[in-house]
This record gives C-alpha cells, structure tokens and sequence, in this order.
C-alpha cells in the first residue's frame, strides 16, 4: 500500500526537511471522551505543539505520557474539559515555551518545577479555582513574559524575587487568596503592559510610588486592592495607561486634576471609593479617547453641564454615574452619545420628565434610572424602540407608566432584566409578555389588585421575581413549579390567599430566597426539603399557617434567615436546626410553641446571632447547656461576626440583586416591618424570649455570650438574682427583665456596661440601691418601678426610708400572671452603625423617644 501523507491534513504541521510532524492543532474539533495512552497520537516524539483546546475530555485526566513529548514548546489544553491535577511530568518539558491550561477543572497542587522551566515565557492556569499553588522564587535568569493565574486558588506571599521577571510584560493573579503587600521589586517590571490585582487578596495600602516605573502600562486593574489614602498626582506619568480601574478601595480627598491630561485612557472606573469635593462634570468629557467612564457610589458632587455641550463629545459607551448628587434634568449632551451601550444614572436628584430623544440611543443595552425623581406618564412600548435593550430599571421614581398596547409587530429588545418596581401601575404591562428571555421582573410596590397573570408562570428562564406590596390577590399559582431557574421570589405583603405550592420546598435545589410574609396564606409550610438545597432565606411571617415546622428543614445547609413569626404553628422548640451551618435568625415569635427550650442531644447553631421565641407558650428552664453552644455569640468583638455578605448573583449575568435581611418587631399590636437592615445586620446579636412562662433562675453562663447587643427575658416566670456574671456583656445596649420575679440587688457591676442605653427591671421583688454612677444615671423611674424594696432618686425615694412612689403606678407584681406586653426594637441603619431603641409595650413608649436621636451602634 502506498503511504499516506499526513502533513497536508488540516491541523497537521510538519519540518519541511525531515517530514516529521512537529505540530498538532486539534482546537475546537469536537472531541469527546479522554485519550488513550495507546495512541498513535503519543507515537510523534518529534511534536514541538499540541493544541486540545475547546474540546470536551469528559472530565479525564490529562495523559502523563504527555511528559514524554521531550521536544514540546506550545501546549494548549484550555477549556478543553479536563479535570484533573496537573502531572508532574511536565516538569521534565525542558524546551516548553508555553502553557495553557485555563478554563479546565484541575485541582490538587500545581507543580512548583514548571515556572522553572528555563525555555517559558507563558503560562496560562486562569479559572481553575480549585488549583492550589504559590509564586514561587525566580532567578535573575527566568524568561517568563506572561503570567496569568486568575480565579484559581494561588495565595501565599509575592516573592521579591517577582522582580526578577525582567521580561514580565502580562501579569493577572485576580480572584485569588495572596497575602501581604506588593513588594517593592515590582518597580524593576518596567515591561509590564498588562497588569490586574483585582480581588487579589493583597492588602497594598497607599498607591504604590514605584508604580511610577511601569511606564509602558496600558492597563492596570487594582479593584478590589484594599487600597488607601488619595490618588497620586504623579499618575500622569503614567502615559501609555489606556484602561484604569481603581473601583471598591478607599480612596478619598478629591480626584487630582493631573488625571484630566492623561489623553490615552479609554477606560477610568473610580466608583465605590471615598473620593469627594465638586467637580464640573465637564473635565471628564474633555477626556477624547474616554469611552468607559465609572464614577459611581462616592462622596462626589458632580455639577451638572448647564445646557449643550459645545465641544467635541468623547466616544463614550459605557457611563455609570450612581449616587454622584447630580441634580436638575438628564443632560442633555447624552442624547449625542450615539454609540452609549450602558447609561446608570440611579440614586440621584435628577427630575422632570424622561426625554423622548433618549430611546433614540438604539446602541443602549442598559438603561438604569432608578431613585431618582423623574415625573410624568410613560407609554412602555416606548422602550420597545431600544432594539438592543438588555437591563432597564426605572424602579422607585415619580413616574407613572402606562402598560401600552400589545403588539407582536417588529423585532422586540432583549430583555433580561426588568426593575419597574414604584412605577403607579395598575396593569401588568402587556410589552413584558412578548419577551421570550426574561431572567429578571421586579414590579414591587405598585397597585395591581389582581391576580399574578398566567403567562409570568410561562417565562421558564426567570430567576428573579418580586412583586412585593401590590395588592395582589387570588393564589399562588401551581404553574410556578415550571419555572425550574427560580432563585429569588418575592411575594410578601400582598391579599395572596390559598396553600404555599409545595414544589417551593422540593424544588429548592434553584430557589435562594422565598419572601411570602404579610399574606393570607393558610395550611402548611411545604414538607419537602431535598438534599442540596439552596434556600438561603424563608421569610413566611404574618401569615395563617399550622401545623408543625417541616423536619426536613435540616436538608436546607445553606439556610440563613427563618421567620415564621404571626402564624399559628404548634410545635417544641425546633433543636433540630442546630446543625445547620449557616444559620443566622431563627424567629418564631406570636405563635403556639410550647415546651422547654433545650436540646436532648448537641445542637450547636454556630452562627445564629438573632433568637426571637417571644410570645409563645415556652416553659421550664434555660438550661445553661444549651446556651453553652451558641459559640457564634461568645465573641467580644462583633466585628468577628461579619459573615459574607447576602448578595444573591443571578447565575452567569454581570448584575446581581441585594436581599436585605428584615425582621418585624411590634408594639401591642402595631406590627413595624423593618427592612434594608443588611448594612447593620451583622452588628446585631439578640436574643428575645419575653412573654412566655419560662421559670427557674437566670442562667449565669448567659455572661459568656459577650457580643451580645439586645437581650429582653421580660414578662416570664424568673426567680433569684440578676446574675453578676451579665458585667461581662460589654456589647450590651438594651437589657429588659422586667414583669418576672427576680430578687436580691442590681448588681453593681451592671454600671460597668458602658454602651448600656436602655434597662428596665420594672415590676420584680428587687431590693437594695439602685446603682447611681455611669450609664444608671442616666436612666429613668419606670426603669425600675414595682420593685417595693428598690431605692435610689431615679424613684425619688431615698435609701434612708423616705418613700416616694409615682402615682398610677402599682407596685406590686403578681409573679404567676403573664401580661401581653411587648418589646419594640427600633431599627434605623445608615453606613456602619444602627439607632437602636427599645420600648415595652404602651407603659413606656413615648417615654424611649427621647434617647434614640443620634445613639449609634458600630461595629
């Protein structure tokens, strides 16, 4: 047979003088499977390159025969499928020049010997997060010119020897787990022309003064850099700088004017940072080459340009300016950006009505208006007109918009995301129907008075739905179970009658958040958890359900937040939830447990943080063994508590959605919502098991949970002293014993808390003095009225025996009665800190007022 010329196939490269194959490009050509060490493929020991990239090996092992290829210098495996660690063996690739191996799902160690390769000058390892590794030591001779290792899970220290890799001209170590600062041989890279720090890990501090050596920088990302102190002026110098971003640091002071002549950038993003000062919006659009622009969430003023503006516009394609306190109408220059892709202009005081010009943008994919102050009616099928429209928000605004007129007509944007929540509507707006690709609908806070429409039920791709307080009516439809994508559904405080579809529970493995609270739900909360569920949050409080808590909750390892709070389920104490690790709040309140709360084996609750089991029928002791467990509260140092934050991402979008914990406190009867307590949330420790009938004595081991910030144990069944063991809550600001039967003396400790603003031992058998330095000074008669034995000038009776009792007040406490008084918590969160009141029920309320201005809780 003849032989067969293998060097004209395509992907197939051979040496022109010996016919031996030196190179195989096998990239995107649909393979499948892994690859046998038999084949003929390992047999071409003359190989010099190897591309397998964009195929599928179905998860296999890279092949160490690999390492038998002595004469490799470019391999290429990314996004090829493999999953695996990576070989040793490729550490005896002596001539390799290149690899590639990104977009893989390898793991395990990443072998140390391959960036000593003395031929490399590129390795690739990025999106490889479960790929461990470090930056080891490089020698003066190291050729290394690209170095790019994001989203994996490299970490340790940058070496000083980095600044050996004199050839280093591409660096990106984003989304990894470095510690420490950037040593100050970076300023020997003087190559570098590509270099991203984002989410690096590394704690940089000040601006780096020997940055001003990278000189031939076209693109620095420092986001997310834990960077401090004000922008350099010196970063002019800076001239070949294309593309900066400096977005989520701390930097403050103004911007520095230098960074105006910097006639290269395309690309400036300075949002989420401190800057601050007035600055005519104008400097930036001198800026000729500028298309991204990114000044969102600072301290700034931005001085909107009076009129048009006359010069010649930059090319601008991306423009976020959030939270900048631009005020009067939008300027009107934005109607000339004729290639504008992205326009966020939330959270400002901008007003009047939306131009009409503006849907003349047709490049705009993302339209972000939200709280602002616009006015005026707005026809929806306007926005039909923005063919490329991908994300509109026009939520909580003055507008009032029209649902339109339906119309299958012409070609409809593509919709993803939808924010029409506070919009005055009264119709679902028939344009939403049309829309095939719907990831994200939020109509909250509008005024439908009807029923969900079924073809919401047929959008089979939402993630995120929330038509929260519009007066919605009728149930919950069966058909949300199709909708298989679902992570966040938001239903609360609507007329929404009938039973919780039960797929909600075992359809879960999607569904982060469910919000049902402030209905009229009835029956059960669904039975059925699966393993691996998702929920994060369930937050059914102030409705009508029975029953008992469904014990399949314990499959919910990612729960956060319960609060089945105002219902009617009858159950024990649910020790059983103990073992979730995530779990935050537990609030049970206004329902019809009952029994002792303790647990017959270990439940630890390592997290929780919130206990609310106020108004039940609770009985029996604390147990001190139970309260041994709640570690997470042990801490003196709140700020140890900070969890991740509870940012729901919508799966593979660039945007995301903030679910804000909340919880409802009330006052006899007047139920308070608080909500947006995110920002506070992790300051706050509480415990309330007020109003039930639980007896016995204090535990003193209630002293060691030391971040303590609320504790109400009033209206119950408590004898003995207060334990002196409660001087050591040095986070506490609210303490309420009050309606018990506790004894003996105020322990003159309790004068030591000194961030205590609110204390009530009202209506006990307390005797003796009532402490007079510090915080008691500062605290009132109905503190601590109703205790005959008590003495002190808060109730104006001396401890020589003049009694002078305030009048309408009884002294006298009947210890087996439980009145229906409650504990308002008031919650009013900006920044770090929290205002934070408390109340018993209507005996004192307008008596707490007084102390609330300008109290704040930091953590």
């Amino acid at each position: 047979m003849p032989s067969i010329d293998c060097c004209s196939w395509d992907g197939i490269e051979c040496d022109e003088f010996t016919g031996h194959v030196i190179g195989i490009d096998l990239s995107s050509s649909q393979l499948y499977g892994s690859i046998d060490a038999n084949s003929s493929l390992f047999s071409l020991v003359h190989l010099q390159s190897l591309d397998l990239s964009d195929n599928d090996f179905n998860h296999s092992q890279i092949p160490t025969i690999i390492g038998n290829f002595s004469q490799l210098r470019y391999l290429n495996a990314s996004k090829s499928g493999f999953s695996s660690s990576v070989p040793d063996v490729l550490t005896n690739l002596t001539y390799l020049q290149s690899l590639d191996l990104s977009h893989c799902d390898l793991y395990g160690e990443f072998p140390a010997g391959i960036f000593h390769l003395p031929n490399l000058t590129t390795l690739v390892l990025a999106e490889n997060r479960n790929l461990n590794g470090v930056i080891p030591d490089f020698q003066s001779r190291a050729l290394v010119k690209k170095l790019i290792i994001p989203a994996t899970n490299f970490g340790g220290r940058i070496p000083t020897s980095i600044g050996n890799l004199t050839s280093l001209n591409w660096l990106s170590i984003a989304e990894c787990n470095f510690q420490g600062s950037i040593p100050s041989s970076f300023g020997n890279l003087n190559q570098l022309v590509h270099l991203n720090l984002f989410s690096s890990g590394l704690t940089i501090g000040t601006f780096p003064l020997f940055f001003v050596n990278l000189t031939r920088l076209s693109y620095l990302n420092l986001e997310s850099c834990n960077l401090t102190g004000e922008i350099p002026s010196w970063i002019m110098n800076l001239t070949s700088l294309e593309d900066l971003n400096l977005y989520n640091n701390t930097f403050h002071g103004e911007i520095p004017h230098s960074l105006f002549r910097m006639d290269n950038l395309t690309a400036l993003d300075l949002g989420l940072n401190l800057l601050q000062g007035k600055l005519e919006l104008g400097l930036f659009l001198k800026m000729r080459r500028l298309s991204y622009l990114g000044l969102s969430c600072n301290k700034l003023s931005l001085l909107n340009e009076k009129g048009s503006f006359n010069a010649t516009l930059p090319p601008l394609e991306v423009l976020h300016l959030e939270q900048c306190k631009l005020t009067g109408g939008i300027p009107t220059w934005i109607m000339n950006l004729t290639g504008l892709r992205e326009l966020a202009l939330d959270e400002n005081y901008l007003q009047g009505e939306i131009p009409n010009s503006l849907f003349s943008l047709e490049n705009l994919a993302t339209l972000s208006l939200s709280y602002n102050s616009f006015e005026g009616e707005l026809e929806s099928d306007m926005f039909l007109k923005l063919k490329k429209l991908i994300y509109l928000s026009l939520s909580d605004n003055k507008l009032t918009l029209l649902p339109g007129k339906s119309s299958s007509n012409g070609t409809l944007p593509p919709l993803e995301v939808a924010g029409l929540d506070s919009c005055n509507l009264v119709e679902f707006p028939s344009f939403l129907q049309q829309l095939d690709h719907l990831e994200s609908l939020r109509l909250s806070n509008n005024d439908f008075k009807s029923v969900v429409p079924d073809w919401i039920w047929e959008k089979k791709s939402l993630q995120n739905l929330a038509i929260a307080k519009s007066s919605l009516t009728g149930e919950i439809s069966p058909l949300i179970c199709n909708i298989k994508s679902l992570v966040l559904l938001d239903l609360a405080n609507n007329n929404l009658s009938g039973t919780i579809p039960s797929c909600l529970g075992s359809s879960s493995q999607s569904l982060q958040i469910m919000k049902l609270k402030g209905n009229k739900l009835f029956g059960h909360l669904p039975q059925t958890y699966v393993m691996g569920s998702a929920l994060k949050m369930i937050d059914v409080n102030d409705n009508n359900l029975q029953g008992q808590l469904p014990r399949e909750l314990a499959n919910c390892r990612m729960l956060e937040f319960l609060d089945v709070s105002y219902n009617k389920i009858n159950d024990s104490f649910p020790y059983w939830l103990g073992s979730l690790p995530e779990l935050k709040v537990i609030a049970l309140r206004f329902n019809e447990f009952h029994g002792t709360i303790n647990c017959p084996s270990i439940c630890t609750f390592p997290k929780l943080h919130i206990l609310d089991l106020s108004h039940n029928k609770f009985s029996g002791n604390l147990t001190p063994e139970m309260i041994k467990n709640w570690k997470s509260m042990t801490t003196s140092n709140i700020s140890q508590l900070q969890y991740e934050d509870s940012a729901i991402h919508i799966p593979g979008k660039f945007w995301f959605v903030y679910i804000f914990y909340s919880f409802t406190m009330s006052n006899k009867g007047v139920v308070t919502d608080y909500e947006h307590i995110q920002k506070i949330f992790y300051c706050m420790v509480a415990i309330d098991i007020s109003s039930n009938r639980i007896s016995g004595e204090i535990p003193s081991v209630l002293g060691d949970l030391k971040s303590l910030v609320l504790l109400n144990m009033s209206n119950n069944l408590f004898i003995g002293d207060i334990p002196s063991s409660f001087r050591k809550l040095s986070n506490l600001e609210a303490l309420d014993l009050s309606l018990n039967s506790l004894s003996g003396k105020i322990p003159q400790e309790l004068a030591e808390l000194t961030f205590l603003e609110f204390f009530n031992v009202s209506f006990n058998k307390l005797s003796g003095p009532i402490p007079e330095n510090k915080q008691f000074s500062t605290f009132e008669g109905n503190s601590f009225v109703g205790n005959q034995g008590l003495c002190g000038i808060q109730l104006k009776k001396k401890c020589d025996g003049n009694w002078f009792f305030p009048t309408g007040l009884d002294s006298d406490h009947d210890s087996g009665s439980i009145i229906e008084f409650d504990w308002k918590i008031i919650l009013i969160g900006y920044g770090g800190g929290v205002v934070a009141g408390l109340a018993l029920g209507n005996a004192f309320g307008s008596d707490i007022l007084a102390w609330l201005k300008g109290k704040k809780l930091l953590c």
